[in-house]
């Protein structure tokens, strides 16, 4: 089993339960859920901001952009215009799907009595 390591405080994240991916213009981080919230708190400006990409927020923005990506792809809506969309609106999804196969997919799901972060 792979570690992965809190890119906030460096301490090795040890199950999926206290994981938090955040992804920041083509970059996607792991993080503890505390450390997450402490970077939150940190960020001073809009390009500077953190997005998560799993958990709820992210799982609904996979399925709304994939909903888009194949309506613009299956219809003729836009011509050009909506093919363009269509693929600027799978980076959400492509970045779930690095997200799930590099960092989650590597960590066990749940650790019973572990000791408090």
């Amino acid at each position: 089993m792979n570690t992965k390591v809190c890119r906030y405080c460096y301490k090795d994240i040890r199950d999926r339960d206290e994981l938090v991916t955040a992804s920041n213009w083509f970059r996607v981080r792991p993080y503890h859920y505390r450390c997450f919230q402490l970077l939150e708190e940190e960020t001073s400006t809009v390009a500077g901001m953190w997005t998560p990409v799993n958990g709820r927020i992210g799982l609904i923005t996979v399925a709304l952009m994939l909903a888009l990506s194949i309506w613009m792809f299956a219809t003729n809506t836009l011509h050009f215009i909506g093919d363009l969309i269509g693929v600027l609106a799978l980076y959400p999804v492509l970045l779930r799907v690095i997200s799930y196969l590099f960092i989650e997919s590597r960590l066990p799901k749940y650790i019973e009595k572990k000791p408090p972060l």
